[in-house]
């Protein structure tokens, strides 16, 4: 029998840089080819932000307003037994959800269409 001869492959060694060599600067963003990013303006705090993305589209927060307040009175109304009203408040809640999402939407459609300055 003759003896199974292994393929010969010439030893593939992954080419090892200098120690202490990166091949990019760690310091610098990566270059990404069309890719332009954008500055940012400035950093703001919670509350300037609520008050910009508030005066941008004051609709979210009303139905967010309008969803609590309509749960609160009819979870209250439910607690107490009226089973009338209770029902009446949460078909509300609904009806404030719904106006919520409509304001947002409406909201993402607004400032998509807007000029970039």
């Amino acid at each position: 029998m003759a003896a199974a001869a292994t393929p010969a492959v010439p030893d593939q060694q992954p080419k090892v840089q200098a120690p202490g060599q990166v091949p990019f600067d760690l310091s610098e963003p990566p270059v990404i080819e069309g890719f332009t990013p954008l500055t940012k303006a400035k950093d703001e705090s919670f509350k300037e932000k609520f008050l910009r993305k508030t005066k941008e589209n004051p609709f979210v927060p009303i139905g967010c307003v309008g969803t609590a307040g309509a749960l609160m009175y009819g979870l209250r109304a439910f607690h107490q037994g009226k089973t009338r009203q209770s029902q009446m408040l949460m078909r509300g809640r609904i009806f404030a959800q719904g106006f919520t999402v409509v304001a947002i939407i409406v909201g993402v459609f607004t400032t998509a269409l807007k000029p970039k300055q």
